[in-house]
C-alpha cells in the first residue's frame, strides 16, 4: 500500500467467500468512539492512541478512544443535555439503545483516555480524575466490576450528552470476522480535565492536528482504518474545536457500508461516498 490504509491479508479471500455466497455475515456490535479535541495556537488537535501489535482487530492503527457497548450501559442514569429521545432521532435507534450507545461514547473515553464528560450538575463538568481513588474506579469500570450507571450514582454525576456531538456512522464490512456498528461522535477536552495512556489496548498516545495526522496516512507512517481517516480528512475544516462540535449538528449519520460486488473478473471493493479506499480484487489473486 502506498498509503497507510489497514488492509488485513485475509480480506481478500472473505470477500470472495462473501460475493460466492459461503460467507455468512456476522452481527455487527454497537459501538462508539469520540474524537476529543483540544484548541492549539495554531487550530484544533484531537487525541489518538496505537493499538497495540498484539491486538487481534486493527493491530498497530491509529485510532480514538472507543469500544463497545455494554450491556449495562442502557440502565438509568443521571442525564443532562438533549433528552433520550432527541438523541434516539439523532442516533437513529430507539431510547434505550440511544443512551447506551452515548453512554458507551462517554464510558470509554474516561476509561481509554481519563476523560470523563460527566458533572455534578447540568451545567458542570468534573475537574482532573488523576487521583488514585479515580483511577481505581476507572479500573473497575475497564475490568466490569464496576457498571458506569453504578460508577455515576456513587459519584453523584450525571452524562453530559451536551458535549458531544453524533459525526458519522460506519459500519464493519460484511466479510469481517468481527463486526462493529460504531457512532462517531466529536467533543471537546473539559477544562481542568488531561488526557492520559490509560488504555491496555494502546501502547502510544498522542494529540496531533487532524492535517497532520491526515499527512502521515498519506506519506505511510501512521496506520489507519477508512472511517480514522475519513473523519480526520473532515476534521480539517474547522479552526477551532468549538466550531467542530457545533458542525455535528448538521452531520448525516447515514451509516457507511463497504460493498463487495464482481465486476470483470474482479471485485471491487467500495465504501459509498468515500472513494479513496476503492479496492479492485482480482479473482485470484491479491487487491491491486
Amino acid at each position: 500500500m502506498a498509503n497507510g490504509q489497514w488492509y488485513p491479508p485475509e480480506w481478500p479471500d472473505r470477500i470472495r467467500a462473501l460475493a460466492a455466497g459461503s460467507l455468512t455475515p456476522v452481527t455487527p456490535k454497537r459501538a462508539a468512539t469520540v474524537m476529543l479535541l483540544k484548541d492549539t495556537g495554531t487550530g484544533p488537535v484531537v487525541h489518538m492512541l496505537r493499538r497495540r501489535a498484539s491486538m487481534a482487530f486493527a493491530a498497530g492503527a491509529y485510532a480514538y478512544p472507543g469500544g463497545g457497548v455494554d450491556p449495562r450501559d442502557d440502565r438509568h442514569v443521571g442525564w443532562a443535555g438533549p433528552s433520550r429521545a432527541w438523541w434516539a432521532d439523532r442516533l437513529g435507534v430507539d431510547e434505550t439503545a440511544a443512551q447506551a450507545i452515548v453512554c458507551a461514547a462517554v464510558r470509554e473515553t474516561y476509561e481509554e483516555a481519563g476523560v470523563l464528560l460527566a458533572g455534578p450538575t447540568p451545567d458542570a463538568v468534573v475537574g482532573d480524575t488523576g487521583g488514585p481513588d479515580w483511577e481505581a474506579d476507572r479500573g473497575a469500570l475497564v475490568a466490569r466490576e464496576l457498571s458506569f450507571a453504578e460508577f455515576l450514582d456513587r459519584r453523584g454525576l450525571m452524562v453530559r450528552s451536551d458535549l458531544l456531538g453524533a459525526w458519522t456512522r460506519w459500519v464493519t464490512p460484511e466479510f469481517e470476522a468481527r463486526r462493529y456498528d460504531t457512532w462517531f461522535f466529536v467533543a471537546v477536552l473539559p477544562e481542568g480535565q488531561r488526557t492520559r495512556n490509560a488504555s491496555t489496548e494502546a501502547d502510544r498516545t498522542v494529540w496531533i492536528a487532524p492535517a497532520e495526522a491526515a499527512a502521515s496516512y498519506d506519506r505511510g507512517e501512521l496506520l489507519m482504518m477508512p472511517p480514522t481517516i475519513a473523519t480526520l480528512r473532515q476534521l480539517t475544516a474547522y479552526e477551532t474545536a468549538a466550531g467542530a462540535l457545533a458542525a455535528a449538528l448538521g452531520r448525516d449519520m447515514t451509516p457507511v457500508l463497504a460493498q463487495a460486488r464482481p465486476e470483470g473478473g474482479e471485485i471491487v471493493l467500495s465504501w459509498p461516498g468515500h472513494d479513496e479506499f476503492t479496492q479492485h480484487i482480482p479473482t485470484g489473486g491479491a487487491p491491486a
